[in-house]
């Protein structure tokens, strides 16, 4: 097998897995623990940091755009396509030029891809809405981006850890 289809194999595979932490987390609301509306702990969050430390920044991009579009087909919601290709696209940005500083563990990553990940959205639904009322639930949406972001960020650190590149799977 050549390096090229490998890497389209593995890209398939981490879309496959982003697509169905994204379908499982939808399943369990965590209104439960923080009365906000819509809140998601963002599991295929870890495919992408995963995909930006052991893959290239490109590749991490079309397996974003591939799970968001297929994730509003999967659940019927092409509305859902603008929030989360906005909010995936910022939080992607934002933690490809952080773990290119190098100056934040993941743990610092993974909270700043959560916060600009509900940034965007947010701004998607000021564009949508044609009004700034959204702005009034960044705030705490931030607030719980710390502890997301914690979560998937120590996920991210034994995901990165034990899933070797694979350059050194082949050799």
């Amino acid at each position: 097998m050549s390096l090229d289809l490998r890497r389209l194999t593995r890209c398939a595979v981490l879309t496959a897995l982003a697509l169905a932490l994204s379908v499982a987390e939808g399943l369990v609301p965590l209104t439960i623990l923080f009365p906000l509306p819509g809140l998601r702990l963002g599991l295929a969050n870890l495919v992408t940091v995963y995909a930006l430390c052991r893959l290239s920044r490109r590749e991490a991009l079309l397996i974003l755009l591939a799970r968001c579009l297929l994730g509003a087909l999967v659940g019927g919601n092409l509305t859902a396509l603008a929030f989360s290709l906005t909010g995936g696209a910022l939080a992607l940005g934002v933690m490809a030029a952080a773990v290119r500083l190098g100056a934040l563990s993941l743990f610092g990553v993974s909270i700043l891809g959560a916060a600009a990940h509900n940034t965007g959205q947010i701004l998607a639904a000021t564009a949508v809405l044609g009004s700034d009322a959204p702005l009034v639930y960044l705030p705490p949406l931030l607030l719980c981006s710390l502890v997301t972001g914690a979560v998937t960020g120590g996920a991210s650190i034994l995901l990165v850890q034990r899933v070797p590149e694979m350059a050194e799977r082949n050799s």
